[in-house]
């Protein structure tokens, strides 16, 4: 096969064909190969990688015959590699945008500063005292671009980012990191004092309308060839890439504007600079034609700096209005033109141009006006309501709460306004089916939601009602109604939201019954509670067959005598747990509050019970934030009530399990070991599983690393668990009388059922008590699998015991459905942890899943290496790793990869990689690895083997490899080295793109 057909199939088939990367003395050798792999379409390194390695060869210290470090030598090599530097970035026409994605601040200082010594700017002259227009054109060009990158970057450097924390890999990178940041830091506060001059070099260039010339390619070789004249032929307009001065100016407004937008923090005044400078930036942007050139503005970020700057400033565009539905809208809001505003809405409803969500924000906007005491704006939000909640209908929304509250007591202008609106958003050229059931169920919503039986019947007797409404449906509905008009006194007053019942409200038990419900408002419940024993007295906890309270605390609530405080009490902690499970604490918080209140009144027992749930619902809180990202430590308070639940030693308390068990994964999350192994009663370890699981646990993670005799702690901890997974056995007679064994799935006598252990585990975040924990298991599975040769690894594993005193009564299936429900969950927290990664993947590797645990294993080698950028650490892929990694590629027949894997082992396991190559029928690419290859035996087999099949093209391909100089045998030591070095990278790469 030759080289091109190896690429064909590389391309058609699934295996990727990774091509040599070129080296930067590759260019230092052969000046004219730059341009030729720059033009390529997709080159490697890329440039802003070549800049990175041309400027870092340039700038290394060199060392003198005393061992004394110099700085970098002003030679003939590194003035070619600054300059090729140069000649990459030309390629890139300068484009600032690109170059500050793909370059440090120190990287694009110091080419950015090669850029103004190669245009002859004169050196220790501050450029705000040069003439712009008197200067040759590249020589103004490089200050501008120069001063240009200086102003971006203080804008740029303002952002707020996201610190990365490192990882265990990155601890020996951390100095080099800290060096960088220094350097960062000092060229950032250069580059703020001479801000000011910036700015005064870039409004100059602004009064020059000449067009501007920018180094090319061409004209940094004639500066290389003959300095002297390659600056002149550019000012004669003869050499150079053109820029008109209306795309330089564009690009000098823009980031001007942008550099006084971030000073109108300190200083609101300069926000009308801004927007000056935005404003014409703007304009020319608009009358440029779309050819490449410098001029390369984010029109994007432009528009959102152009808003900001409107509303910073309290400009108006009334030209920009008519055009954009937002324009529109802001326009009738500042003018007060609310008729506009209300008709602009109902033909959204058709159009559907304006997001739902702005569209209640201006509906909330006018709300707090009408509650600050602008009454004249009530009809306005009403009608707002009625648009927004036939526009939430139309989508399939949940209609709001003020709409409903609206429906309570609506008067007839307002039924009449929205049967308008319904008529108007399905029109005759928008009636799809979709929309005329969404609008009728909407219409029979209002029907049933409508307490004045006259409203309603005006509905019922539209002709939108009769259109939409099947003959069924109107026949149900109108029944309906007639019934409501038979029992409801039409001249009663309507029911009033339930956050304004007055105490003496005359409404009829089940509305009471729908508000109590409702409310979260622990006053408003006390309220609706006293109103409704006044009408009747039966058991008002029972209105909902949703509200529940833990078994544990039912006997004791139903034990209060007054049925008033029994119902309060109850609804309040029903209502207050159902607002954990959804984690609105806030309302949860409130409820259990005036609970703890009423409780503290006459029951110690239930005030007790009460700042237990408290502090669940405080524990749960904190540790839904620990799990978004929030890793603060819990304040004392928090701890400190933790640890008053755990020594609590009162008698006859019911105490729920669950409040230990979240206590107990609390501690642990945040290692609080001490405390669980040495301060929690004993009666409370013996009286609940969770406490004593967490002790076991923080006493083992305690004692990591120990010596042997320390690991009694790890003993019991093994045998509960064990325990925990084991089956009993019963006998059974059967009807000939013979007796046989049965096996249960869960043993009774273990201190939790299996599946509550499984949810236990799964809260817990600690890195190293979720590796104890899968330690454990991964001992435990390794036993009762009993296959040696198969083995899951994992760290901290012989601390735990070797054997089981009863084997048979472990459930096999349950130890290996927790060990990969459990690794799997790790995972989900840490998915770059090379320990647990390895683990993963052994579990695949052990039942024969071959390409997913080649996935895991590369992906161990990843987090570890920066993608295979750095060798992986030898404790990662050891020998067995390896071997392993070798079976999988073996078995899923990529031969070629496994005799490239060979080649990793401490000593190559020639024999191996021989019986791989012998095989022809290969599902890997072959002839295209062999550049990965850097052991010369291998090499000559694979010449040797095609010479011997006649494979002509594929010999060439070996011969090709093995011929390269720096694998020569007679090369020093670190040569071969870095060899074999770069050539593992390349291939860990190329499989990283294979199996990920």
């Amino acid at each position: 096969m030759s080289a091109e057909a190896a690429d064909r199939e590389a391309v058609s088939g699934s295996r990727p064909c990774t091509p040599p990367q070129a080296s930067w003395f590759e260019f230092l050798l052969d000046p004219s190969l730059l341009e030729q792999h720059l033009q390529g379409p997709h080159p490697d390194p890329s440039p802003v990688q070549l800049i990175v390695q041309f400027l870092e060869q340039a700038s290394k210290p060199s060392v003198n015959e005393q061992n004394q470090v110099q700085p970098p030598a002003d030679n003939r090599r590194n003035r070619t590699l600054k300059l090729m530097a140069l000649k990459v970035a030309a390629h890139l026409t300068w484009d600032l945008k690109v170059l500050e994605k793909g370059l440090t601040i120190p990287v694009l200082n110091m080419l950015l500063n090669e850029l103004l010594c190669a245009s002859r700017v004169p050196p220790g002259v501050k450029h705000v005292d040069l003439d712009l227009s008197t200067l040759p054109p590249t020589t103004a060009m490089a200050m501008l671009i120069y001063n240009r990158w200086a102003i971006r970057t203080i804008v740029l450097s303002s952002f707020p980012e996201k610190q990365t924390k490192p990882g265990p890999h990155q601890l020996n990178m951390m100095s080099l990191v800290q060096q960088e940041k220094e350097l960062t830091e000092n060229i950032l506060s250069v580059l703020r004092e001479q801000a000011t001059d910036s700015i005064m070099v870039l409004e100059g260039a602004l009064n020059i309308k000449k067009d501007f010339y920018v180094h090319t390619l061409r004209t940094l070789d004639l500066l290389a060839a003959d300095p002297s004249t390659a600056n002149g032929e550019t000012e004669s307009s003869t050499a150079g890439l053109r820029i008109s001065a209306d795309h330089l100016h564009c690009q000098v407004h823009y980031d001007l504007g942008g550099i006084y937008f971030q000073q109108g923090c300190s200083d609101p005044s300069v926000y009308e600079k801004a927007r000056e400078h935005f404003r014409k930036a703007r304009e020319l942007l608009t009358k440029l034609d779309s050819s490449p050139s410098l001029c390369c503005v984010d029109e994007q970020r432009l528009a959102g700096y152009w808003s900001a700057c409107k509303t910073l400033t309290g400009a108006s565009d009334p030209s920009e209005s008519q055009h954009t539905p937002y324009g529109q809208i802001s326009c009738f809001m500042r003018n007060h033109d609310y008729g506009a505003l209300i008709e602009a809405f109902i033909r959204d409803n058709v159009t559907f141009s304006l997001p739902n969500s702005f569209r209640h924000s201006i509906e909330l906007e006018l709300l707090h006006k009408l509650q600050q005491g602008d009454r004249a704006l009530e009809e306005v939000c009403h009608k707002l309501c009625v648009c927004n909640a036939v526009r939430d209908a139309l989508e399939g929304g949940v209609l709001s709460v003020s709409f409903h509250q609206l429906l309570l007591k609506p008067s007839k202008n307002t039924i009449s306004f929205l049967l308008e609106v319904c008529t108007r958003s399905v029109d005759k050229e928008h009636r799809s089916e979709t929309n005329k059931r969404k609008m009728a169920l909407f219409i029979k919503t209002v029907c049933n939601r409508l307490e004045d039986v006259s409203l309603a019947f005006m509905v019922s007797s539209h002709k939108l009602f009769m259109e939409l409404l099947q003959d069924e449906e109107k026949k149900i509905l109108m029944e309906q109604m007639r019934k409501s008009s038979a029992t409801v006194n039409l001249s009663a007053k309507p029911l009033p939201s339930f956050y304004d019942i007055p105490a003496s409200a005359s409404v009829n038990i089940s509305q009471l019954e729908q508000q109590l419900i409702l409310s979260l408002d622990p006053r408003h419940i006390q309220q609706i509670l006293i109103e409704l024993h006044g009408m009747a007295e039966r058991p008002f906890w029972r209105v909902n067959s949703k509200w529940e309270v833990p078994v544990d605390y039912v006997n004791v609530i139903l034990a209060i005598k007054d049925n008033l405080t029994r119902d309060l009490v109850y609804i309040l902690m029903a209502k207050g747990l159902h607002c954990i499970s959804i984690k609105d604490f806030a309302h949860a918080r409130q409820l259990f509050t005036a609970c703890l209140e009423l409780v503290t009144e006459f029951s110690p027992k239930l005030r007790q019970v009460m700042l237990n749930e408290l502090l669940l619902m405080e524990v749960r809180g904190h540790e839904a934030g620990a799990a978004e990202g929030n890793m603060e430590r819990p304040p004392p308070d928090l701890v400190s009530r933790v640890r008053g639940y755990l020594e609590m030693r009162i008698h006859d308390l019911p105490l729920r399990q669950l409040v230990g068990e979240e206590c107990v994964v609390f501690m642990l999350n945040w290692r609080e070991n001490e405390y669980l192994t040495l301060q929690v009663p004993q009666s409370l370890v013996n009286n609940n599983p969770y406490i004593k699981l967490g002790q076991l646990i923080a006493s083992t993670c305690k004692e990591l690393p120990g010596p042997k005799e320390s690991r009694r702690t790890a003993k019991e901890l093994w045998e509960v668990v064990v325990q925990i997974c084991s089956v009993s056995s019963q006998h059974k007679r059967s009807s000939d009388g013979r007796v046989s064994l049965l096996k249960q799935r869960e043993s009774s006598m273990g201190i939790l059922p299996r599946s509550k252990f499984m949810t236990f585990m799964k809260k817990l975040r600690e890195p190293l008590v979720l590796t104890t924990l899968i330690s454990l298991f991964v001992r435990l599975h390794n036993i009762v699998r009993d296959d040696i040769v198969n083995e899951v690894t994992a760290e901290h594993i012989s601390i735990w015991p070797s054997a089981l005193a009863n084997l048979q009564s472990v459930d096999v299936e349950a130890v290996v459905v927790t060990l990969k429900e459990l690794v799997n969950y790790a995972l989900s927290l840490n998915p770059n942890n090379q320990l647990w990664l390895c683990t993963q993947a052994d579990i695949y590797f052990v039942t024969n899943q071959y390409s997913a645990a080649m996935h895991y294993y590369l992906q161990a080698g990843t987090v570890c290496s920066d993608y295979f950028t750095k060798p992986v650490p030898p404790d990662v892929y050891n020998d067995q790793v390896l071997k392993r990694m070798i079976k999988c590629c073996s078995l899923l027949n990529c031969h070629t990869q496994v005799a490239v894997l060979c080649q990793f082992l401490r000593e190559v396991d020639y024999m191996t990689a021989f019986k791989a190559l012998q095989e022809q029928n290969s599902h890997d690419s072959m002839d295209s690895f062999y550049d990965y290859i850097w052991d010369v035996t291998i090499l000559e087999y694979l010449t040797y083997i095609h010479h011997k099949r006649g494979e002509g093209d594929k010999r060439q391909v070996a011969i090709k490899a093995i011929g390269q100089t720096e694998l020569n045998s007679s090369n020093p030591e670190e040569v071969l080295q870095l060899a074999a070095q770069k050539r593992k990278k390349k291939f860990l790469q190329a499989l990283a793109k294979l199996y990920f």
